[in-house]
């Protein structure tokens, strides 16, 4: 369906009117309650050691290799990091916590946040072993799009390394539209960044919604916790482009 045009007094094309809406909500340290995680405001003192100790399981740190810190070869030096860069309001960094072991398993934030333009990241992803590819890493990103919907953000960003495969594919996923490649974007531990970009933004998401609730009903699931509906079958017709 092509898009109505709008024009102003001069005749030239505009943007659509944007009404009802004046600005976000600054996220706030509170919990996020799913059913199979919770993502608890960052408290180093509580956290830290989990989080190392779900960390160091990656022997490799493949886990690190796309973010612009890490791999931390000792606790002090994560508390020390910990301590200087997840202490702020942007970004805000959350821990997600397994709601059956109780433990910490991974590290997520908002950034770039901006309530006045309806703009908002999701990032600085540190998904431990515990939880890579399980029904808490899906929740846990759909507890924080939601939420971010919620406090009345347009546009929800996922950002990434265009070389990191993995992550442009979960951006997908999660039913990220693909918007595009930022060549040069930044240099990273020496090398390189071209920054792949995904949105989604607010008309989207009662859709988007939909589809994370149907993927995470119990009805979804067989005795063994194998799923009936992949994630990406339901979230693929969403996706105004793809790449």
């Amino acid at each position: 369906m092509q898009k109505e045009l709008h024009t102003n007094t001069l005749g030239q094309i505009i943007g659509h009117p944007v009404t009802g809406w004046t600005s976000a909500y600054q996220p706030v340290r509170k919990v996020l309650l799913g059913r199979f995680c919770r993502l608890e405001p960052l408290n180093i003192n509580k956290h830290a050691k989990e989080l190392h100790a779900a960390n160091v399981l990656d022997k490799e740190g493949r886990s690190w290799t796309y973010l612009p810190y890490g791999p931390f070869h000792s606790f002090a030096a994560y508390r020390d990091w910990l301590e200087h860069f997840c202490v702020h309001s942007d970004p805000l960094f959350f821990t997600i916590i397994s709601n059956e072991s109780g433990k910490a398993v991974g590290l997520a934030s908002y950034l770039r946040i901006d309530p006045v333009s309806g703009s908002i990241e999701i990032g600085h992803l540190n998904f431990s072993a515990l939880m890579k590819r399980t029904t808490i890493a899906t929740e846990a990103m759909w507890l924080m799009i939601k939420e971010a919907f919620e406090l009345g953000y347009r546009r929800c960003e996922w950002k990434c390394n265009a070389l990191n495969m993995p992550s442009r594919y979960a951006a997908q996923r999660l039913g990220f539209s693909y918007e595009g490649v930022f060549r040069q974007a930044t240099v990273i531990k020496g090398h390189n960044r071209d920054t792949a970009w995904y949105a989604a933004i607010d008309q989207e998401w009662p859709a988007l919604n939909n589809t994370f609730e149907r993927w995470l009903s119990p009805d979804n699931f067989t005795d063994d916790g194998s799923q009936l509906v992949s994630l990406t079958d339901l979230t693929k017709n969403l996706l105004v482009q793809r790449g």
